[in-house]
Formats: C-alpha cells, sequence, structure tokens
C-alpha cells in the first residue's frame, strides 16, 4: 500500500500527465458528487450519465471486475493505495490512486500503458480477470446454499484456500462478541492437525495490538508482510504444545479482513501465508475484500436465521410440559427439532388429567415452521388445554370449541390435531381395561401396541383440521384396551423421515413396533427415534407412548 495526499499536484505521476489526469469523488453511498470529463471519457460513459448517480448505477458493468475490488478495498484501507491493471470494459490499463477523506473516497486515474497496445484486448489479462471473476461468483453461489452458520464459515475458509492463502480462520461473533462459528482449513491436509491444536488451545485476543481484534474494532483490513512474536506470544499462553503446533505451521505473513454487513462487523477472515509463499500484494488484499462483501450478507443471514429459530426452539420447548404418571399408566414423551434448522416450531404434545380422573392426551402439528409457527401453536395448545380442562367433554366436543374459538379470536392459523382420552368407567373397574376415546382433526392415527406384540393402526373416518372453519360436525373413535397394552402417537416427522411418503412411512413405523415388542414406553420412544429418525430429523417429531397398566380385582 502506498499513501497517495489528496492534491492532484502530489498524486503519483500527477505532473507528468496533468493533462490527462481523471479525478471522481464517490460519497459514503457510492454516489458519483464530482466527476470530471477526462474520467467520463476514460470509462467511456457521459459525464451527465454519472454525476450524482450511484457507481453500481451509473456504471453497472464495473461490479465484480477487479477495479471494482480495489475501490472496496480503498474504501476501507486508512491509507492511500494504487493499482495498475487491465479494466475489460473499456479495455484498457488504467493507473488508480484512492484515498479515503472522511465519508468520501477520491480516486485518480490515467490511461496507462500495459503488455497490450492501449486500446487492445490483452489475453492474458482478460484470462486473469476471468479466472478471478468465475472464483468470485464460486463465492457468492456456494455462500447463498446455506442457512447453517458453521457450514458457512467452513465453506468460506475452504474457497480462500489455497487461492488467497496457505491457511485460513473464519470467525463470526454473536451478541455478546464471543465466537459463535468458526471455520479452518489448511492447504496441506498433514498441517490440519496443527491448525486445529493451534486454534483450540490458543488465548483468544490476549495481545493489545491482535490483528484479529483490530479489524473488528475498525472494520478495515489489516496486513502484516511479517508476523511479530509481540503478537504470537500471548496468545501461546506458555504451553509448549501450543507454542510446537504454531511453530510448525510457519506463519510468515498474515492480512485480516473484516467481515460487513448491515454496517456491523460481524466477524474476520484471517489468512496466512508461510514464510515460503509472498504476502498478499494490493490486489490479493482487494479480493480478499470483494470475497467479504459477498460472504459476509449470507453469513449474517445464516447467523441471524439460527438465531431466529434458537427463539422458536426455546419457546416451543418450554410449553412442552413433562406429562403426568398416573398410578395406572406410564407416559413417555419425546421432541426432536429438525436438524436441518428449516423445519423447527408447530409440532406439540400434551397430557394432564381431568378433574374426573381421566387422562387426556394430545398430539399436533401446527402447519408452517420458524418462530410464527412455535407462537401458533403455543396458542393452540394453550386454547385447547384450557377448553378440554373445563368441562369434561369428549374429544369431538373438545375439537369443535377450539375450532370455534380460533375462528371467533380469528387465530388464522391451521392445524392437525389428535386427542385421545384414556378412561375407566364402572363396569371395567378393577379388570385392567380401559377405554380410549378419541378424535383426529387431520392428524396421522394412532398406534396400538398389545400385550401380546400385535400391531394395530387406530384408523378412523378423516376430518378436516382445525383453523379450517368447516360445518360438518365432528366425531369420536372408541377402541377397549388391556393391561399391558401401549399406545403410540405421533407426528408426521417421524413417518415422513427419509422422503418416504405417509403410507410408506407409517408402514415401515408399524414394522418396528413390532419387532421391538412391548418394551416400556421410555425404551419404545428412543429405539423408534434411533431406528427411523437417527440423529438428524428432517422435520419436527413429537411422540408419546402411553403404557396401561395391571390392576388388581
Amino acid at each position: 500500500m502506498t499513501d497517495a495526499a489528496v492534491p492532484a499536484a502530489r498524486v503519483p505521476g500527477a505532473a507528468a500527465v496533468r493533462g490527462q489526469q481523471a479525478v471522481a469523488v464517490f460519497d459514503g453511498d457510492w454516489t458519483l458528487v464530482s466527476v470530471d470529463q477526462a474520467t467520463a471519457d476514460l470509462l467511456g460513459r457521459r459525464r451527465a450519465e454519472m454525476t450524482g448517480r450511484n457507481i453500481w448505477i451509473a456504471l453497472p458493468e464495473l461490479a465484480g471486475t477487479i477495479f471494482h475490488s480495489f475501490l472496496l478495498h480503498a474504501r476501507t484501507a486508512g491509507a492511500g493505495v494504487t493499482w495498475r491493471g487491465y479494466y475489460p470494459p473499456a479495455a484498457t490499463w488504467i493507473d488508480a490512486t484512492a484515498r479515503r477523506d472522511g465519508d468520501a473516497l477520491h480516486v485518480w486515474l490515467r490511461r496507462s500503458v500495459g503488455p497490450a497496445p492501449d486500446g487492445a484486448v490483452d489475453p492474458a489479462a482478460d484470462a486473469a480477470e476471468y479466472d478471478r471473476l468465475r472464483f468470485l461468483a464460486e463465492v457468492s453461489e456456494a455462500m447463498s446454499s446455506t442457512l447453517d452458520p458453521v457450514q458457512s464459515v467452513t465453506t468460506l475458509a475452504e474457497l480462500v484456500v489455497p487461492r488467497l492463502a496457505d491457511w485460513a480462520m473464519v470467525s463470526v461473533l454473536g451478541e455478546d462478541g464471543a465466537p459463535v462459528a468458526e471455520g479452518r482449513a489448511h492447504r496441506d491436509p498433514a498441517g490440519r492437525a496443527d491448525l486445529d491444536s493451534y486454534l483450540d488451545n490458543r488465548v483468544r485476543g490476549a495481545a493489545a495490538d491482535n490483528p484479529l481484534v483490530t479489524a473488528l474494532l475498525t472494520g478495515e483490513p489489516i496486513h502484516l508482510p511479517t508476523i511479530p512474536p509481540s503478537i504470537v506470544e500471548p496468545s501461546l499462553g506458555g504451553r509448549p504444545d501450543v507454542r510446537a503446533a504454531w511453530e510448525r505451521l510457519g506463519a510468515g505473513s498474515m492480512t485480516v479482513v473484516p467481515l460487513r454487513a448491515r454496517t456491523e462487523t460481524i466477524g474476520v477472515i484471517a489468512l496466512v501465508n508461510g514464510v515460503g509463499r509472498p504476502g498478499h500484494g494490493e490486489m490479493e488484499i482487494a479480493t480478499a475484500v470483494e470475497v467479504a462483501r459477498r460472504a459476509a450478507p449470507a453469513i449474517d443471514n445464516a447467523r441471524l436465521y439460527d438465531r431466529q429459530l434458537a427463539v422458536a426452539e426455546t419457546l416451543q420447548r418450554s410449553l412442552l410440559t413433562p406429562p403426568p404418571q398416573p398410578d395406572d399408566l406410564e407416559i413417555a414423551v419425546r421432541y426432536l427439532p429438525a436438524s436441518s434448522t428449516l423445519h423447527v416450531g408447530g409440532d406439540w404434545y400434551d397430557a394432564f388429567q381431568q378433574p374426573d380422573g381421566a387422562t387426556l392426551l394430545v398430539i399436533g402439528d401446527v402447519v408452517g415452521h420458524n418462530v410464527d409457527a412455535a407462537a401458533a401453536m403455543g396458542q393452540v395448545r394453550s386454547i385447547l388445554r384450557g377448553i378440554a380442562y373445563d368441562r369434561q367433554e369428549q374429544p369431538a366436543q373438545v375439537l369443535t370449541r377450539v375450532d370455534a374459538a380460533l375462528t371467533g379470536l380469528r387465530i388464522g392459523t391451521l392445524a392437525t390435531a389428535l386427542i385421545a382420552r384414556i378412561e375407566q368407567p364402572a363396569g371395567l373397574a378393577g379388570t385392567g381395561r380401559r377405554l380410549l376415546r378419541w378424535s383426529s382433526a387431520g392428524h396421522l392415527p394412532p398406534l396400538l401396541l398389545h400385550a401380546d406384540g400385535r400391531v394395530e393402526l387406530l384408523e378412523a373416518d378423516p376430518q378436516t383440521l382445525l383453523g379450517a372453519e368447516s360445518t360438518r360436525p365432528r366425531s369420536d373413535s372408541v377402541v377397549e384396551v388391556g393391561a399391558g397394552d401401549t399406545l403410540l402417537f405421533h407426528t408426521d416427522g417421524l413417518v415422513e423421515q427419509g422422503r418416504t411418503g405417509i403410507d410408506e412411512g407409517t408402514e415401515r413405523l408399524v414394522a418396528a413396533v413390532r419387532e421391538l415388542g412391548p418394551v416400556p414406553p421410555e425404551r419404545l420412544c428412543d429405539a423408534l427415534i434411533a431406528r427411523i429418525v437417527g440423529t438428524h430429523p428432517e422435520d419436527d417429531v413429537a411422540v408419546v407412548a402411553v403404557r396401561c397398566g395391571a390392576q388388581d380385582g
């Protein structure tokens, strides 16, 4: 980097080409507040088309070019910067010097004589620029392909190595300033162990002039042609193993580029070259700045989306209370959020006893996902719970009143739900047998695992979803269950795992339940989730299992 003073006469080379010097000034929003005729001629545009217009509107062909990266770098650099390069839109070589003055950016341009004759396309320069643009396009595409913040930073680190560095580290911060995601890559697979050893065990931000901290605080790139021991020593924490890992990494130079999104610095990219590779030149730094400009919004979106889903999951879990454990029933519940972070929110379960001693079980799924679905689920669950406890009604009556409440209160939510009431009429007292009475609002049918190992799918006539404003009457279904029988209620995440259709998924679930046999509810829930869902559920999964206990006559 070179310092460039603002007066034109002091710009490098200005005295010799005063008549050809072109000057443009941009404000903080990249509006061309001042453009001379020489600039317009050099860039092949009319001066009136440029003055007072945003640069990306006045010069759309500039986007993504190396000159574009130079301007972005100049905006963030603390000192003046210079560049000589080939500018394909004008088919010419340009000498450029830029310096920031407050919010304004002053740029001096003049036509240069490069390896190709003035005005002729240089194949080598054109190929290099094409390769660079292809790299930047790859960055844009790769960074927009995921909403997982950890995957985002890992992808970015792998993209810049070895193109821009021998090894790299990408760190993104949370609201409290602590790292929430960190990605790293090394060009030599054998060096990854040392990189992990150093980064995992270093003392973060120990040096007062730590370049990562400086880049975070200033929002400007930091380039170190050599890495002073005074910066590294505090990070080693006096540990010989960390020192040995750092020495084996053989770091020679470093460039730290901030990741900025929504006017704030959300993280940094640290690019490190070994002692056998030259330090980053101005154009490599400019390219790194452009990479950061493209990657930061995608990483920020992933970070915000992850935060939103954490809120949804926290809200959802806060509403999923532990079930009661009546003396004659054993109840187990499970809830798993979607691992893909795209389908969190909406599934719920509930279990409570009514005043007459009957046990009410609820399973449901609000249409939609994320915070909105979790909030809607909380409303539907609360309404249903209050209505069900208020009166000792049959499940169909409860669903009918819930429908009326959703319509009258203008909740505007659709949901599947199944209410099941386990009761023991006087005629069955002491026999160990009970009645299961249930009504379904478009929800999947429950399973009944008999004590002898038979599995029965408790299907009933299909009925409309909650909130559909249908006038069609709801009805109950009834079945008798015996001592040792197990009931299983679930949401569609359990049967549709692996892109499986509902019918096929239900058959798979029935087979798994039959194979497991009459195991305790807790084991049944865990075994089914392990066999069918594993550790990466594609959708929310809610499961309720109820074992009917034996009774003395």
